[in-house]
């Protein structure tokens, strides 16, 4: 995300990192070369267990931070805002990386924690800006962002099941695309898989939509095997990555019931790349309730809950994808 350079710019570039905007959270930011890299939300800290704090900090180490911006969302009826941002602050300082920034949000009012001047920084706080008067928010929306959703609700929502999903018809269709794994024409099966996918992946980088039901009906139940599935895990690129992402969320709000899981999963893990953690753990929240023994779901919210660097999984992704492409086309 692009450089922050005053307060406010933070506090509208955290509902852009997390996807929403939070209320009653603890914001954790890894920064690196000045950019912001990877957001982390919890909610706010009541009686944390021991190590909590310490664990939190550990994930900005794994990423190799060269610095940390921490925001406190402090609930109506705390004040404990201050002595939460500086535990936290004690805990990554200890792990050597910078603390760029130690905010407290209380009542509509933010104050830094680093600022002695009260001028700049009187104690009741300086009044937040509008949201969508923001720097910020204007580039984020220009780069192809879509605004953040008021609270973590609407970011559940945005991924939910449309009517479509329970259409008896529609499931019959994409049912009737679903790979048998004992079929004797196996690779020509995951050939048109993988083909499906880069066609309507065609459709969304063109138009950013696709009518063409039997071919999403095609891709959902072709995702059921699991190297077609694992293809569509790499497909995208830094350039399409926008227009993959819209295609991979809108199949899975139509995706009928036991087809959630491999689109999820894979919508997932664009969304994390994406730098949208809170997104993607609600991906997951959604294929695990469709198939609980889901072994890739599993996975990744292993790999998610470690804080591993986005950057980290994508690299991962680029590798595995050359060696999917040709167990499916030689």
């Amino acid at each position: 995300m692009t450089t922050v350079k005053t307060p406010h710019d933070l506090l509208a570039a955290v509902p852009f990192l997390i996807g929403y905007h939070p209320t009653d959270s603890l914001v954790l930011i890894s920064v690196k070369s000045d950019s912001l890299e990877m957001a982390m939300r919890i909610d706010f800290p009541k009686n944390p267990p021991e190590g909590s704090y310490q664990l939190l900090a550990s994930h900005l180490k794994r990423d190799n931070s060269e610095g940390a911006l921490i925001v406190a969302y402090e609930p109506a009826d705390s004040l404990a805002g201050p002595e939460v941002l500086h535990n936290v602050a004690d805990a990554v300082a200890s792990l050597d990386i910078p603390i760029r920034e130690l905010m407290l949000v209380r009542n509509n009012h933010w104050r830094s924690l680093l600022c002695s001047d009260d001028k700049c920084c009187p104690p009741e706080g300086n009044q937040i800006e509008e949201f969508v008067n923001s720097r910020i928010a204007a580039e984020q929306v220009a780069s192809g962002k879509v605004l953040p959703f008021s609270d973590s609700e609407g970011l559940t929502h945005s991924i939910s099941a449309t009517i479509l999903a329970k259409d008896l018809n529609w499931n019959a269709q994409v049912v009737g695309f679903r790979v048998d794994p004992d079929a004797n024409n196996l690779n020509e099966l995951q050939r048109d898989g993988a083909e499906s996918i880069l066609l309507l992946a065609d459709f969304y980088s063109q138009n950013g939509f696709c009518k063409d039901y039997d071919l999403m009906a095609r891709v959902l139940g072709r995702l059921s095997e699991i190297q077609v599935r694992d293809f569509a895990l790499g497909c995208h690129t830094d350039q399409t990555i926008n227009s993959y992402w819209a295609m991979w969320r809108d199949l899975l709000r139509i995706a009928p019931p036991k087809f959630v899981a491999p689109v999820a999963s894979v919508f997932a893990s664009i969304a994390y790349e994406n730098g949208e953690g809170a997104l993607a753990h609600r991906a997951l929240d959604r294929a695990i309730e469709d198939d609980p023994e889901y072994s890739l779901a599993r996975l990744l919210r292993r790999v998610f809950s470690s804080g591993w660097p986005p950057s980290g999984f994508a690299q991962l992704r680029s590798e595995l994808h050359p060696r999917v492409t040709a167990t499916i086309f030689g």
